[in-house]
């Protein structure tokens, strides 16, 4: 959305701030956020995005990405949003690993547990894995990739980096989108899936009965027992965002705020992706101090002119323009009416107009 070149703007992008339908009216009730509600009780207008239910990313990690040259993956269908965000060579750099030519892909250690009738990925976040487990258990992998003609790199105990130039057109979900999903809809799809099947399974096979799992099990942790491939690319790209409160506090309190773009809050992604309502609560409540009255307080003292709120859950994004409350607008009240609608039933949000205050 234009601005003007002097204008002061900023971009708080909140992944998973809708929440779920069926619990919204309760969480709603015990939010303790009248920042949040002035901020979206005085928004200009909406914009509303609606994705797929099986997008292989989720709708924040589109937004993140979505002016990245995807030229590379010209083999796959013209919507970015069937694979994962090309964002392998932006981890690479933040590991200090320095790109190489090639198509690399992020390689990460999982655990997978069996559902009634289908395999399912627990949230990586809570994988408790040490770094001396990590590299043993990189080290297994490595060995298996190198006799299959393929490198891999160590970034960090939860990030490795694999160059599989043949497999550039597999389609691939993100670790979030993939997260608490029946693993065989989720899996890399494409014309070298075979291949990746095979490495993944060597893997698999080689893990099940290693040192570092048997140790694992035994203190009752979730066994390490195989690995996940995503966010595949072949040049370096940077998001235009920063990630963080701490992030944002440096943005509100530069002298020259009009030099941010956007901010990316991951308070409430874990909670969500685990369904654990009591802690997305708990985050929320914490973003009226940290976030929600800072912003509100920027516009108020006219240190940002504008600021867009971003707020998305596993298949919708939408967009707040919020500008300071001015009392003679009386008629605007402060609000979490706008959150409501978006959490309620999908008829409820059949136009961005049905959303505006």
């Amino acid at each position: 959305m234009p601005y003007n070149d002097g204008m002061s703007y900023l971009e708080i992008i909140l992944p998973f701030g809708i929440p779920p339908t069926s619990l919204a009216k309760e969480l709603m009730k015990q939010m303790r956020t009248p920042s949040l509600a002035a901020l979206l009780g005085h928004a200009k207008t909406v914009a509303l995005h609606e994705f797929e239910e099986l997008s292989r990313q989720l709708p924040h990690e589109y937004w993140i990405t979505r002016d990245f040259d995807d030229a590379n993956q010209s083999g796959l269908a013209s919507d970015k949003r069937s694979t994962s965000p090309a964002l392998t060579h932006f981890f690479m750099q933040q590991a200090g690993v320095l790109p190489e030519e090639g198509y690399w892909f992020t390689l990460s250690p999982v655990h997978i547990h069996v559902a009634r009738d289908h395999l399912v990925m627990t949230d990586p976040q809570r994988l408790a894995i040490s770094e001396d487990e990590s590299r043993t258990l990189f080290d297994a992998a490595e060995s298996l990739c190198t006799e299959l003609g393929y490198s891999l790199i160590f970034g960090d105990k939860q990030t490795w980096f694999l160059r599989a130039d043949p497999w550039r057109n597999l389609s691939t979900a993100s670790l979030q989108a993939a997260c608490g999903h029946n693993m065989d809809i989720w899996i890399a799809k494409g014309e070298c899936e075979v291949a990746w099947r095979k490495l993944q399974n060597e893997i698999q096979m080689q893990w099940h009965i290693h040192p570092v799992n048997q140790s694992r099990a035994d203190q009752g942790l979730d066994t390490i027992n195989s690995v996940w491939l995503h966010s595949g690319s072949e040049k370096l790209q940077v998001p235009e965002h920063v990630f963080g409160i701490t992030k944002l506090h440096d943005i509100l309190a530069s002298p020259t705020p009009s030099d941010a773009k956007a901010v990316v809050l991951d308070n409430l992604n874990a909670a969500y992706l685990n369904n654990d309502w009591g802690s997305w609560l708990a985050a929320m409540n914490e973003l009226e101090q940290t976030c929600f009255l800072p912003a509100l307080q920027a516009l108020q003292t006219k240190k940002m002119s504008a600021l867009n709120l971003v707020v998305s859950d596993t298949h919708r994004l939408a967009i707040f323009e919020c500008k300071a409350p001015q009392s003679w607008k009386f008629w605007r009240k402060a609000s979490l009416q706008p959150l409501a609608i978006l959490a309620g039933s999908d008829s409820a949000v059949t136009s961005t107009a049905s959303l505006a205050t």
